[in-house]
């Protein structure tokens, strides 16, 4: 009898049902011919006999989790993994004749039949995972939930689901003993049969897409009767009237009870939203030079637009609007993350005056995920990115961690994509050196193609009313070419143009910042070729004016990973001046000029407005309508329109109105 499921593992596979290590050690074993003799009986039970007396079983109908070894591993082995290889090489050589010293054979595709896990049949999956766990995905049903489904692609065959609180693979075909996901092991078997349901509904609704986002249970959100987000409407919009100037500490407590309104209601996208906006009037009251009245502006907007978006027609279903099926935390099986490097910033008080965050690629799920630490520093020895790289973190250094990758069983996830590592001594994470498999990041994470990227990135929904993750387009590049580099003295600014393999172009950009006084001239030097040719760049991507500027990260130069914000230097090195790569755009200047008088507003209040402000605002929507943006100077006429001695709700409106619009405006350009 042949073992289909034993066939279909593929190396990725292997690695998401073990770890890469096992997989890694199995595989040198089996290519030096020191693997296990083979026997497979009638009903299919592979068994494996090694020669120091290891014996390992594969049974029928059940995964890796049901095989048995007798070495001393707890859980998956390095024994259990060679068998498969070892199955998967006689089964290949049974048709295609035996292989030649150093080759290696392969499974089949998976991809090649058609499938969908809707196809499971709720008995078996409640033969899975047992009447308990599937009564209670029962009850998540019944209540109601998004996730996004992504059929097999060339890139990733395994077909997988998105849900609120983790991710769900199918990694072998109509095999349910095969399924891997990213939850704790005590709560995962309750989220397998959530996922084959998503795939039901997938089927139904959009059978040819290869990615759609559905609604799923018998009262899901799609009701629309309301949002939940009445204290929070009124606590911006009193905000919004009163300005933060006259915002004072009383209004803490509003705050404090809007969180907690938030917070029980499950609404997580606006109480990170209402979070920021606290963090924003902390800053305004301390005279800390982080605050931005443009930040404000935006988070107001964002509260009362994600309300619009759940309450009424949007295309959007509001859980995912509102973030309410999210798990405010997610405890991750044992995972490897790799790092794409880190960005180090000035913190907000004496306990975290310098803030690193490290962002890390969860391969199984193609998301970055974000760690982030604070450090304290004094005026007399103030910190830089190059000193913190010394720093510990997660079981070894800041640098170490930025320019490898982490194995973790304690990783904890939140819902917005922050992680934490637990520091349980049974569960201590192991920090590895750069390998470079940069190559082998998720496809979705590594960008071959730049217009294609661009393209994705326009067909997103508005940032207003997406979910708040924090690292929703950090990216590695492929780098073809390096272009034109130039620094530009007065900006304090380095700009250089990249091209990807087919010869799309995407201007990197980097500014100083005296946190990080090496960071722009090892970007020179790399961009420059000064160690090798520049292979990747990973930073943050936003799309501008027809292309993508990339804030970078970290640059891959030949085997050598170089994390920017730590490297050594203290930024009085000679750098080639230039012209700009980036030139103003009209459009761009005039939305900006917008935007800033909609921040100015909701920084005085709009019961405090300057004399001057209706002139000015006058003379931007006369500016807007002359470059064509009619409706958005509308929007700032019926504001001025109601703007008077004692403006209220109405005035509250049509600014938001107004700062919506030019949001997405700002957005779309």
């Amino acid at each position: 009898m042949s073992r289909a499921d034993l066939l279909a593992l593929t190396p990725d596979s292997l690695t998401a049902l073990t770890n890469r290590g096992l997989v890694k050690r199995a595989t040198r074993e089996v290519e030096e011919a020191a693997g296990p003799t083979l026997e497979v009986s009638a009903d299919g039970t592979v068994t494996g006999a090694y020669p120091d007396g290891v014996r390992v079983v594969l049974p029928t109908g059940a995964g890796l989790e049901s095989a048995t070894c007798t070495c001393a591993a707890i859980g998956a082995c390095r024994h259990m993994v060679a068998l498969v290889l070892i199955y998967q090489r006689q089964a290949d050589a049974l048709t295609s004749g035996p292989a030649g010293p150093g080759e290696s054979t392969s499974a089949p595709d998976p991809t090649v039949t058609a499938w969908s896990p809707g196809e499971f049949t709720d008995e078996a999956l409640r033969s899975l995972v047992g009447t308990r766990a599937f009564d209670a995905a029962r009850r998540t049903l019944r209540t109601g939930f998004t996730a996004r489904v992504r059929r097999p692609t060339g890139s990733d065959p395994a077909p997988s689901v998105e849900l609120p609180a983790c991710y769900v693979r199918f990694l072998v075909p109509r095999e349910l003993s095969y399924v891997h996901t990213d939850a704790a092991d005590r709560a995962r078997d309750r989220f397998i049969p959530l996922a084959v349901w998503a795939f039901r509904v997938a089927d139904e609704q959009a059978p040819d897409a290869e990615e759609v986002l559905v609604e799923v249970g018998e009262r899901s959100a799609g009701t629309r009767a309301g949002s939940g987000l009445g204290p929070a409407l009124r606590l911006t919009e009193e905000i919004l009237l009163d300005g933060i100037v006259h915002t004072g500490t009383a209004q803490a407590a509003t705050i404090a009870r809007v969180r907690r309104d938030l917070d029980a209601a499950g609404l997580r996208w606006p109480l990170l939203a209402v979070d920021e906006l606290a963090e924003q009037l902390d800053r305004y009251r301390s005279r800390n030079a982080r605050y931005r009245p443009e930040t404000v502006a935006q988070l107001i907007a964002e509260v009362h637009a994600r309300h619009r978006a759940a309450a009424g027609r949007a295309s959007h279903p509001p859980a995912w609007v509102l973030g309410t099926q999210e798990a405010a935390s997610t405890t991750l099986r044992q995972v490897r993350l790799i790092s794409l490097g880190c960005r180090v910033t000035e913190g907000t008080g004496p306990e975290a005056e310098r803030i690193a965050d490290v962002y890390l690629v969860h391969p199984d799920t193609a998301s970055v995920l974000v760690l982030r630490r604070g450090w304290g520093a004094s005026d007399d020895q103030p910190l830089t990115g190059a000193e913190l790289g010394h720093r510990r973190i997660g079981g070894g250094t800041l640098s170490m961690l930025s320019a490898g990758s982490v194995v973790s069983a304690s990783a904890v996830r939140s819902a917005s994509r922050m992680v934490r590592l637990g520091g349980a001594r049974a569960a201590r994470s192991t920090i590895l050196p750069y390998d470079d498999r940069w190559a082998e990041l998720p496809a979705a994470l590594l960008v071959r193609d730049l217009a294609e990227e661009y393209r994705r990135m326009r067909e997103l929904p508005p940032r207003l009313i997406r979910p708040r993750v924090a690292a929703e387009f950090v990216r590695a590049v492929e780098i073809g070419r390096v272009g034109k580099v130039g620094y530009l003295p007065g900006d304090q600014r380095l700009d250089a143009i990249i091209e990807d393999p087919a010869g799309t172009r995407a201007t990197i950009s980097a500014s100083y910042r005296s946190v990080c006084p090496g960071a722009l001239d090892a970007l020179a030097e790399t961009l420059g070729g000064a160690h090798g040719e520049p292979r990747y760049v990973s930073g943050i991507l936003r799309r501008t004016r027809g292309e993508i500027v990339i804030d970078p990260l970290a640059v891959v130069v030949g085997s050598k990973l170089v994390v920017l914000d730590l490297a050594p230097g203290d930024g009085f090195g000679t750098l080639d001046a230039g012209e700009s790569i980036r030139h103003s755009d009209p459009l761009e200047a005039a939305v900006e000029v917008a935007l800033s008088l909609l921040a100015e507003a909701a920084h005085h209040g709009l019961r405090r407005l300057p004399p001057t402000f209706a002139s000015r605002l006058a003379a931007a929507a006369a500016t807007l309508a002359q470059l064509g943006l009619h409706r958005a100077s509308a929007c700032l006429d019926d504001l001025a329109a109601v703007l008077g001695p004692d403006p209220g709700g109405a005035a509250a409106a049509s600014w938001i109105d107004a700062q919506i619009r030019l949001g997405v405006t700002d957005e779309c350009l």
